[in-house]
């Protein structure tokens, strides 16, 4: 099996979500990810529960596929062992506020000096620079200054923080997206460079159709509950049992929904002839639909509008994702061993690549500081260097591990 990351060599230097996260899909994809984390207490979400048997699971669920060593980053010597280690690998993450890795002497221009290859990424807030470049974030602040809450939620209701931490998430993605890039261009220069994003740029990238309505029309969107903007029937519906999603995007995909339905009547209708009616007249068409589709369950008419081309599906909630046949057939979960909790579920990495296999999961998230010495050997240290760092207290000693 071979792995697309293989040989590269990733330190990361970051903690909590979009860091970790970003450095994860490296790990995935087949990076030696070194996880560096405080001597004490380690990486902020290692605290935060819920909890599965002591360990966070926070910290589980973004962390698979790392060493960790537990460092004193508060040390000059601390900081001397990081920029040893910095370099001697491919790529170096980062999500401290803008400034503090100058402070510690691991900023790029420092670094670059000695490690010319290097792919140095950095996740802020707000970016490294302008008004807000030294503000801290998080993802509620960038979920709300992006706009993305505007849009969320329903017209009647107030602006929506999406049920997942996405700013993180998709910082973390957009910052794998650019050092893979960044890969691909030092094959050809044979030089790295910086990579830079932000919670905030991460979620108004996505804003997509949204955004181009704004900059072309000068419209502000405003909420729609679970309905498409402009392409109707286009949202969830009420089944026997609970919702159900249609999305019935052309007119061969509405006359059939019509049929099955047992709403023919509607496909010539005046009110309903094309998707400009439908979306005028989206009350009197949801009413049609929803005393027609309360007949039967969600999963009865997913299997016949599906049959008839029709797309749609069940709304489902996290115990009925994972109980899915489709969604175990497709392995989107994997288990692993782990040494505190021992056979562990994680979920998969979507991305299915021919020469990776199937399984991505190949270690646990790591306890603090469990791979120290064979992380510091691979690196070049002596033993009697580690046998010093370990006295000193600037490394966790083996056997310490939390």
């Amino acid at each position: 099996m071979s792995l697309p990351l293989d040989g590269l060599r990733v330190l990361d230097l970051t903690r909590a979500l979009s860091g970790p996260f970003c450095t994860m899909i490296l790990g995935d994809l087949g990076a030696d990810v070194v996880k560096t984390e405080a001597i004490s207490g380690g990486d902020m979400c290692r605290g935060w529960g819920p909890f599965q048997k002591g360990i966070g699971v926070y910290f589980l669920s973004i962390n698979r596929n790392k060493r960790s060593l537990a460092i004193d980053f508060r040390t000059q010597q601390g900081l001397d062992v990081l920029g040893r280690m910095a370099r001697g690998v491919d790529i170096l993450v980062e999500n401290f506020k803008p400034g503090t890795v100058d402070k510690m002497g691991l900023d790029y221009d420092t670094l670059k000096n000695d490690n010319p290859g290097l792919i140095y990424a950095s996740i802020a807030g707000f970016g490294q620079d302008g008004p807000y470049g030294n503000w801290p974030g998080y993802d509620q602040i960038a979920q709300g200054m992006s706009g993305m809450m505007s849009i969320s939620g329903q017209p009647d209701g107030p602006p929506t923080r999406l049920g997942i931490p996405l700013a993180d998430l998709v910082a973390g993605i957009w910052t794998s997206l650019g050092i893979t890039a960044a890969l691909t261009q030092r094959h050809n220069t044979n030089r790295g460079q910086r990579v830079d994003t932000s919670l905030l740029a991460g979620v108004v990238g996505l804003l997509c159709i949204q955004g181009q309505r704004y900059l072309s029309l000068g419209e502000i969107p405003g909420r729609i509950g679970n309905e498409h903007p402009v392409i109707y029937p286009y949202g969830a519906f009420e089944a026997a049992d609970g919702l159900i999603n249609i999305a019935a995007g052309t007119e061969a995909q509405w006359a059939k929904l019509c049929e099955v339905l047992g709403l023919k009547a509607l496909i010539d209708d005046p009110e309903f002839s094309d998707n400009t009616q439908r979306s005028q007249n989206r009350t009197k068409l949801t009413k049609h639909m929803n005393a027609s589709l309360r007949r039967r369950s969600a999963l009865e008419w997913t299997n016949l509008l599906m049959e008839a081309g029709v797309p749609a599906g069940p709304v489902y909630d996290l115990e009925q994702v994972f109980n899915d046949p489709h969604v175990v057939h497709a392995e989107f979960v994997e288990t692993v061993e782990h040494p505190t909790i021992g056979s562990l579920k994680q979920l998969s990495n979507p991305l299915r690549l021919g020469e990776m296999g199937r399984k991505t999961v190949r270690r646990p998230p790591p306890q603090l500081g469990e791979h120290g010495n064979e992380v510091l050997q691979s690196f070049g240290f002596s033993k009697p260097e580690i046998d010093q760092l370990e006295r000193s207290g600037v490394i966790l000693k083996q056997g310490d591990q939390a």
